[in-house]
């Protein structure tokens, strides 16, 4: 299945040194907008040639509709992967067209999630899709476009790949209720990791199609909120939800979780995978709804969360302030320009080892990418 995009169909505004924020963390960070006028931004990397790449989730659009787990949600053809040029300050949706689901809002938008890189002109993309992947027919032709790797070459025209849907439907590697998200990837030669969020796995995707799952993350018991009015002490099983991967210098693959209900706040962890697969073992602890992963060029690794008092706070309150937190490798936690990031998406470090953020990562619209110099 393939579509035929025009390249930089539409343009994104793009203030170049404009400090929005200064924080007064440890280092005095400087916050700057670089981008604004982004959909539901999540994933961001670097390409070859230096530009930053961002994925767009879309705003949904008139249909056709299907139930979702927060209400009725739309399709639309409002998915893009927009190219900020660092150095000319030009800032275009470079792929247009890719499937996008949401309410009427626009808000929370599911569809591209995640963007990698290897070499020139090669791009792989996840587009996601919240449920069980068989209920896809329910949004006819245009349900057969989520649950997909897609291929994004230099020209734009991006053609869906592998079907990691299909894969979860078939085979269920956690044996666990038929559910699929995917949310992160990276692409590697030969081959593509990928994290599927609804489907608590890791899958490596081989050149030829074939889909092996490195890994699964089970449920684990935590303690029943007290608002359940369930007796002191009772714990109820907490779906993982793994959200992110990034590659470690080990050679490992280092996944990081959001959680699923209760949402407990510092539930997250951070877990390390061999890279031939095997049994995740925790790396890190302490931490809430993490959405994204990079590692900085000394070793540090930035952890993202999307809603730093836990997602009840966000879709209870609307309290959707995120972290970002430094681990040093001697594994000291510094929170990088605290107060700054709202509802944020996705992490990128630059070589020089400044940081670049999707910020309102659920709102169509305002979605920005933000740019933090330590």
């Amino acid at each position: 299945m393939q579509r035929t995009l025009n390249q930089g169909a539409s343009t994104i505004t793009m203030t170049a040194g404009l400090v929005v924020a200064l924080s007064v963390g440890l280092w005095g960070q400087t916050v700057e907008t670089i981008a604004t006028g982004l959909d539901n931004p999540r994933g961001l990397t670097f390409g070859p040639e230096g530009a930053l790449y961002v994925v767009e989730a879309g705003r949904g659009g008139p249909g056709p509709c299907t139930a979702g787990p927060e209400g009725t949600v739309c399709y639309g053809p409002t998915g893009a992967i927009t190219r900020i040029d660092l150095r000319s300050t030009v800032c275009e949706r470079v792929a247009t067209g890719l499937p996008s689901l949401a309410a009427a809002s626009g808000i929370r938008a599911n569809g591209p999630h995640d963007i990698s890189f290897v070499g020139r002109g090669n791009a792989a993309v996840v587009i996601g899709f919240v449920g069980d992947p068989r209920s896809r027919a329910d949004l006819g032709a245009a349900g057969s476009s989520f649950g997909h790797l897609a291929s994004v070459p230099a020209s734009g025209n991006w053609r869906l790949t592998t079907d990691l849907g299909l894969f979860e439907a078939a085979v269920n590697p956690d044996g666990d209720e038929i559910d699929s998200n995917l949310y992160a990837v990276i692409e590697l030669p030969g081959k593509q990791i990928v994290v599927d969020a609804g489907a608590n796995d890791l899958l490596q995707v081989d050149a030829n199609g074939r889909v092996v799952a490195l890994a699964t993350f089970p449920d684990r018991l935590v303690p029943a909120p007290p608002f359940l009015g369930l007796p002191p002490g009772t714990q109820i099983p907490m779906d993982a939800v793994p959200t992110s991967v990034a590659l470690g210098r080990d050679g490992s693959f280092y996944v990081a979780q959001l959680t699923g209900y209760p949402f407990p706040v510092g539930g997250a962890n951070i877990y390390r995978v061999p890279a031939a697969g095997g049994v995740p073992e925790i790396y890190a602890t302490g931490f809430t709804a993490i959405i994204d992963l990079a590692w900085g060029p000394d070793g540090s690794l930035y952890v993202l969360e999307i809603a730093k008092n836990g997602l009840l706070a966000g879709f209870g309150s609307e309290d959707w302030a995120g972290a970002l937190i430094r681990v040093a490798p001697n594994g000291t936690r510094t929170e990088i320009a605290p107060g700054q990031f709202t509802a944020p998406g996705g992490v990128a470090v630059g070589p020089d080892g400044v940081l670049y953020i999707t910020h309102n990562g659920i709102y169509a619209g305002t979605g920005t990418v933000l740019r933090v110099r330590p």
